[in-house]
């Protein structure tokens, strides 16, 4: 009997390459499918077992392709760290919070006893929890907004330089979003760290970045700063976005009081 051959490998994301120095702000925008949160996880060796990246990835001149799990372990929290979408997910569920982000400075700043304990205290006030019962709660005990604020909280204690959100605030709502966007928005600049934004929301991208990767079909359709991409855009794609977010706006504003709009 002839065997059937296994499926043709096919590249997912391609052709991908763009630059972070130390402070900048780059958000990568484009629908779902088009590659861009598995370009973030590629960038921390984060990919599922099925896939694998090829070409070079390098954080702080370390090349991530290839390296070791064990030797990406030191480079993940104080190099670089990832806040992902839903942070329900993202947490441990059988862990208390205050233990979550004690790990990140235990292992890598190598605080103990009462030190470890204000630094955590500390970690939690910097994102506006300086309530003592939430480092002792549970991530399900926590309102959603609370949990990404924790799940940032765990991303910048061991004081990366550059700190990637995956659609950070999709899983929220409008007014939480808000505020956790605010809240990233004061730490990175206060902390001098680069940021790379993912989203598929346009005006929320243009909000937190200086510069906009626009991804459609796992390849990157065009790059610039954000003002010349939403004022003058140059591929159809990010056309299409601009004037989407556009049409959103327009209708937002047209909606009435007592129409679903604020009275």
């Amino acid at each position: 009997m002839a065997s059937i051959p296994p499926p043709l490998a096919r590249a997912l994301v391609r052709d991908v390459s763009f630059t972070l120095d130390a402070g900048d702000r780059v958000g990568i925008i484009g629908e779902s499918g088009s590659g861009k949160s598995l370009t973030s996880l590629a960038a921390l060796d984060l990919l599922p077992d099925t896939l694998t990246a090829s070409g070079s990835v390098r954080l702080d001149g370390h090349e991530i392709v290839g390296r070791p799990d064990a030797a990406l372990r030191s480079l993940r929290g104080p190099v670089a760290e990832i806040v992902f979408q839903e942070p329900l997910t993202a947490l441990d569920p059988l862990m208390r919070v205050g233990r979550q982000i004690a790990e990140p400075l235990r292992r890598h700043l190598g605080l103990r006893g009462a030190g470890l304990r204000e630094a955590v205290a500390r970690a939690l006030a910097e994102v506006a929890l300086p309530d003592e019962r939430v480092a002792r709660s549970f991530p399900f005990e926590l309102s959603g907004g609370q949990r990404q604020r924790v799940a940032i909280a765990i991303a910048l204690a061991a004081q990366p330089r550059l700190l990637i959100a995956d659609e950070p605030t999709t899983a929220l709502d409008v007014t939480v979003q808000d505020g956790v966007l605010g809240l990233m928005e004061r730490l990175v600049r206060e902390r001098g760290m680069a940021l790379l934004f993912i989203s598929h929301d346009l005006a929320v991208v243009s909000r937190m970045v200086e510069r906009i990767v626009v991804m459609q079909g796992g390849a990157v359709v065009e790059e610039g700063p954000v003002m010349r991409i939403v004022r003058e855009p140059q591929h159809p794609y990010t056309t299409s976005l601009v004037e989407s977010a556009r049409a959103l706006d327009a209708a937002l504003d047209a909606v009435a009081p007592g129409e679903g709009g604020p009275s």
